[in-house]
């Protein structure tokens, strides 16, 4: 089978943040003493884009960029017209495509409000706001450095200023968290009228102070109910599901994010951040990753130090790295793509293919990789059942 090139991505991190949550597991750096060097990190983000670039020449083939997604930490920390150097460094060695989605994350609690229309005249043209939950006991549980009034006006500041496209990242099953409250957080979220609500369950994850220290977090049968009325909620106000966690106006969904779970590929610019791209030549997939503290990365000024690690994804390994991404997408994929992205036959997955039809967990559609209800209930055990 012969391996496509998929549409091409940029996702680019940025580490630092005011103070780190206690619940987040992200490659995010707390403020401390004197400010991050914030001028020289973009220089060597462009170095890293650089390097990258004559790595992966043959792989690229002068692909236009369809989205840009600035992670972090807090990407906002960073001043327009830093935003504006690193744009117009990587449209300079890249072309973009006419539609380019530019997204950047930022913080309630950290944003400048006048400076909305200085993003927006950069060339990011979607903001997404790590608001969490509009109940200030719940903001505070979470660590969270802004209140929900806070949140507020800086939605409505950046509408102000010119944005259409914002998202809201919401979580649910929150610390003694209700149904009445998990549902009287989506109501103030959608009354902001965002075009794209992200909505996924607090969990602990490994080394993180909620995971030393846990709160007193709903069982898993009150996280579901909140997550099936949020859902139907959700639904009613116009905000239709696409993947597990993520719900769009019509035409609103994310361009960034849809590539991750289509399997396309992306360069992962910046301290701790991961890459993915396909040689259709060589018919490999290859994964890269840098080095994770802003120091070594900084240090390693765009040479080969800045790489935490890099190869080729084996042929055994692809088909749960696929199904990772793609059995999120409530639609699923079309059964086509898994040979255009991974370069394997669809036999090599056609027994977890059949055992997961059996359970009910997979539609019996052959003309997609689509799970059942059922199937995004036990997403994990799904996506499990592909490693081969």
């Amino acid at each position: 089978m012969s391996l496509a090139a998929p549409p091409l991505s940029l996702y680019v991190h940025m580490p630092w943040c005011v103070k780190k949550c206690p619940y987040c597991d992200f490659n995010s750096h707390g403020l401390r003493g004197e400010p991050p060097p914030y001028a020289a990190y973009v220089d060597l983000l462009l170095a890293d884009l650089d390097a990258d670039l004559r790595d992966f020449d043959a792989a690229v083939h002068d692909r236009g960029i369809v989205s840009v997604f600035f992670g972090g930490g807090t990407p906002s920390l960073f001043a327009p017209e830093l935003i504006a150097r690193f744009l117009d460094g990587a449209r300079e060695r890249l072309p973009f495509a006419t539609d380019c989605e530019v997204t950047l994350e930022t913080n309630p609690g950290t944003v400048e409000h006048g400076r909305f229309d200085g993003y927006l005249k950069t060339g990011v043209n979607r903001l997404s706001f790590g608001i969490q939950s509009f109940d200030d006991d719940k903001l505070k549980r979470l660590g969270r450095i802004h209140s929900a009034a806070e949140a507020e006006a800086a939605v409505k500041s950046a509408q102000d200023a010119g944005y259409s496209n914002l998202n809201l990242d919401l979580m649910y099953a929150l610390p003694t968290q209700t149904l009445d409250g998990a549902l009287a957080d989506v109501e103030r979220a959608v009354a902001l009228s965002p075009t794209h609500i992200s909505h996924y369950q607090l969990t602990l994850e490994p080394n993180t102070a909620f995971a030393a220290n846990p709160p007193p977090l709903p069982d898993d049968d009150h996280a579901w109910a909140m997550q099936e009325a949020c859902e139907a909620r959700l639904a009613q106000a116009g905000y239709g599901q696409y993947e597990i966690s993520a719900y769009a106006q019509p035409g609103r969904r994310c361009t960034h994010n849809l590539n991750y779970w289509q399997f396309g590929d992306y360069f992962g610019i910046g301290a701790g951040a991961h890459g993915k791209l396909s040689d259709a030549a060589a018919g490999t997939v290859y994964r890269r990753w840098k080095t994770r503290h802003p120091r070594a990365y900084m240090d390693a000024a765009g040479g080969p130090a800045r790489i935490g690690g890099d190869g080729i994804v084996a042929a055994d390994e692809l088909p749960f790295e696929y199904m990772l991404n793609a059995l999120r997408l409530i639609d699923g994929v079309p059964v086509a793509d898994f040979a255009a992205r991974t370069g394997l036959p669809l036999e090599r997955i056609a027994a977890p293919l059949t055992e997961g039809r059996r359970r009910g967990w997979l539609t019996h559609d052959t003309r997609h990789l689509r799970t059942t209800a059922l199937g995004q209930r036990f997403l994990n055990d799904v996506i499990a059942s592909f490693l081969l």
